[in-house]
């Protein structure tokens, strides 16, 4: 089987490059997990719902995939949260892994095949430290040891920092200690009440970057396919992981390095530290899991998306529009037989999708694409004599196969339409102060006063819903009704588009 050409930006090259496994045919992929101190926020689900349909999409295109992500369950912002609780370490992390799963889960994210922890990977942890030490690219001092970055001449090559610049990076000790003040910490020595285990230099915890190396090399090997992480983590945490394995192990760590754009508020980046984040959970309360989906879809991976309601309220008109579309398909083949799809049709929708997601993810230009079948889809459905016409029929289907195609990999439309778009407007109910209940009592009071032919009064109920932005839709099975809220407005700079 001939795979596809899949082209990806790579960091370090600051060009797009093909990709060429490893192994042929197999892709390993690492991406840098979350530091469990807290909820995830939104921030942080862009990156994962990104590198999960890039696994997803790799798989839809014929490749295996490895894909590793891991958990920090011990740094020094867990110990201290844990500390500010009265609580062990272990157990604060345990509880927020626990509800990133629930979260991610909620949000439909695809599952890593590893999902290593610092805390079971010590041992391996230590082994490379030593080898590091062996290798001349780090010294034991009292217990602590660091990274001598001056041994790695290549230092800075991923994110063109200078060495003069490396005290600027975040999570640099000044300790006199230290042959350079950039120099970074690999194992630390035990403070009192820290968690720590045995090492050829004492008690004592691993360093930040240590950790993603070990876990990396023991489930990829030396030199892997892809490492990917947030936009964020190109210094110093990929850096520093860089200088660490190709000092170690003497060969290249990863082959491409892919970084996903930050989500930005107000012209910042969305972060805990700048307290302006929202999490999974706040958004979820509010929007379907799938708007969030296809709101993380209409910027590219590696541009940066602006976080707000109007993009958000603008990602779910769309995804509303694109799911009415495929709810009134479905409900044609209920009355007619459902033909082979047009192949020619469905070539040039689904190649254009190919072609744009071959060119490093480009999910802008597919939902492009699908806006464009969903167009065409709803001017055949108004075609006169609709089920007499055997051509039209056909690209009704292809248009659903091309929709299936997307769902495989997008996070959406994988679902049953009127489920989803009830979901959808109970949401959006709620979130406009509509009562469900009021809405649900009225229609009741409709149907009464249209058995009763009592067409007035009909009508003045159809109207005072309208008010609230409530539609009503007659159907031979009955009533239904909908949410129609103002045109969203223009989106932001970096989103929905």
């Amino acid at each position: 089987m001939t795979l596809p050409k899949i082209q990806l930006f790579d960091t370090m090259s600051g060009a797009k490059r093909p990709l060429e496994p490893v192994r042929a045919g197999h892709v390993g992929m690492y991406v840098c997990g979350v530091t469990v101190y807290d909820l995830t926020h939104i921030g942080h689900a862009r990156v994962y719902a990104s590198f999960g349909s890039i696994a997803q999409y790799l798989r839809l295109r014929g490749y295996e995939v490895t894909y590793v992500r891991n958990f920090t369950d011990v740094d020094d912002k867990i110990i201290n949260r844990a500390a500010e609780r009265g609580e062990e370490s272990s157990t604060l992390a345990q509880r927020f892994i626990d509800a990133l799963e629930e979260d991610f889960g909620a949000l439909g994210l695809e599952r890593p095949d590893v999902s290593p922890r610092v805390s079971t990977h010590i041992a391996e942890i230590i082994e490379m430290i030593e080898r590091l030490i062996a290798n001349d690219h780090a010294y034991a001092v009292d217990g602590d040891v660091y990274y001598a970055i001056e041994a790695f001449r290549e230092y800075g090559k991923l994110s063109g920092m200078r060495l003069d610049q490396l005290l600027e990076g975040a999570r640099v000790d000044v300790d006199p200690r230290k042959r350079s003040p950039a120099d970074f910490a690999l194992w630390k020595a035990q403070k009192p009440g820290e968690p720590a285990w045995p090492s050829p230099w004492g008690l004592g915890r691993p360093g930040w970057h240590i950790e993603c190396s070990a876990m990396a090399r023991t489930h990829l090997g030396d030199t892997f396919d892809i490492h990917g992480g947030g936009k964020d983590l190109v210094f110093p945490h990929h850096e520093n992981e860089l200088a660490q394995s190709e000092g170690a192990n003497g060969c290249e760590f990863a082959r491409n390095w892919m970084h996903v754009g930050l989500v930005n508020v107000d012209g910042e980046k969305m972060s805990k530290s700048l307290g302006n984040f929202w999490t999974v959970r706040d958004v979820l309360g509010v929007y379907h899991p799938e708007v969030i989906r296809y709101f993380f879809m209409s910027a590219h991976y590696r541009k940066p998306i602006a976080y707000s309601s109007v993009n958000l309220d603008l990602a779910r008109h769309r995804l509303t529009y694109l799911y009415s579309t495929l709810e009134a398909i479905r409900s044609l083949w209920t009355r007619v037989p459902r033909p082979a799809p047009s192949s020619a049709l469905a070539t040039r929708l689904q190649g254009r999708i190919f072609e744009a997601m071959d060119d490093d993810f480009n999910t802008p230009v597919t939902l492009a694409v699908l806006g464009e079948a969903a167009k065409l889809a709803n001017e055949l459905l108004t075609t006169k004599k609709l089920a007499k016409r055997d051509d039209v029929l056909a690209e009704l289907a292809a248009v659903e196969d091309t929709f299936a195609l997307v769902s495989k990999f997008s996070g959406f439309l994988a679902s049953d339409p009127t489920t989803v778009l009830r979901a959808i407007r109970d949401r959006l109910a709620a979130q406009l102060g509509v009562d469900g209940d009021f809405v649900r009592e009225r229609l009741a009071a409709r149907e009464a006063a249209r058995a009763a032919k009592d067409w007035a009064q009909a009508d003045v109920i159809r109207d005072e819903l309208a008010a609230i932005h409530v539609s009503l839709m007659d159907g031979v099975d009955g009533t239904d009704w909908r949410i129609d809220p103002p045109e969203p407005e223009v989106a932001d700079d970096g989103a929905a588009g």
